[in-house]
Formats: structure tokens, C-alpha cells, sequence
């Protein structure tokens, strides 16, 4: 891992780098995947301002990686209930991918998890997106496939992994 790697705490005021990093990543890790219109329907519906001023208002915790204080990466975290956390979001800019951020990331949310007494971390990955390796090889498994239904007839085809914490 990059020694000048640092995972923060985000807050509102790095809502702004949030969604920069989101439209850098959407359309290189969906745009084999889904189409264009449907990257530019989600990243209004989860980045924009006020969609992420409401995510953390709700509870979301969202953490940055920043490499030589440069953001590079960010993930969310949520409490859904019952010691279930959801891993809602988890992207690196892929001009810095397989160097630790992600991990450090994941990682991070895990610990939030840990410490707030979770004892399951869930995530939606869609099926056909590469990160589920990468998860794979950070524990956890698929647990279930979900396909939902979204606006304008787009549609998420999704596994359900998670982890016991």
C-alpha cells in the first residue's frame, strides 16, 4: 500500500470530490455494463448534492482515500438495522486501482461496522462488474441475487454479498 495513502472521514464539504471521483469511475466501471443513460440517471439519483447531503444526514458514513492529499477513492457505510451495515458505495479512480485504496477503504467501513456493533457487512455488486473479486478475496460471498426495478425502466442486476463480522 502507498505509504502516503490516508483514509478519512468525509463531510458535506467533500461532497463535491465525492461526486467528481463517481463520475470518473461510473462510466469506466459500468460502461461495458449499462447503458449511458442509465449511469447518467443513477449518478444524478445517488451524487448529487442534495441526494448526498441526505446521505449524510441519514447516517451514512463516508470515507475518502487520499493518496499525496489528492482524493482518490471514497466509500459509504450505513446502519440498516438488526447489526446489518451496508457497504452502499466503494470506488477508486482507475488511474489508481490495485494500489490499497480500496482495500483501506473497505476495511475502514469494516471497522466502523465493528465498532458500532454490526455483525454482518453487506453490498450490491452487479453481476457483471469485476469488483466481485475483488471483494471475494476480502471475505466476503455471494449471498443472494436481486435484480430491482428503477425508473425509466433501468434495472440493477445485482449479488448480494456480505460478511460476518
Amino acid at each position: 500500500m502507498d505509504k502516503a495513502l490516508k483514509i478519512r472521514e468525509a463531510a458535506v464539504q467533500d461532497i463535491v470530490t465525492i461526486r467528481q471521483i463517481a463520475e470518473q469511475t461510473w462510466p469506466d466501471t459500468y460502461g461495458g455494463i449499462i447503458s449511458e443513460e442509465q449511469i447518467r440517471y443513477m449518478l444524478e439519483m445517488m451524487y448529487s448534492d442534495l441526494s448526498l447531503q441526505q446521505q449524510l444526514q441519514n447516517g451514512h458514513r463516508f470515507y475518502l482515500a487520499e493518496s499525496d492529499n489528492k482524493a482518490i477513492g471514497f466509500a459509504s457505510v450505513s446502519d440498516e438495522g438488526g447489526g446489518i451495515f451496508k457497504l452502499n458505495k466503494l470506488y477508486v479512480l482507475p488511474t489508481t486501482q490495485k494500489t490499497g485504496a480500496g482495500k483501506a477503504l473497505l476495511q475502514s467501513a469494516i471497522r466502523y461496522a465493528k465498532d458500532k456493533g454490526a455483525v454482518q457487512l453487506i453490498l450490491q455488486v452487479n453481476k457483471q462488474n469485476g469488483a466481485r473479486q475483488f471483494y471475494e478475496k476480502q471475505g466476503l460471498k455471494v449471498l443472494e441475487e436481486k435484480v430491482l426495478e428503477l425508473e425509466h425502466g433501468f434495472v440493477m442486476d445485482d449479488y448480494i454479498m456480505g460478511i460476518h463480522l
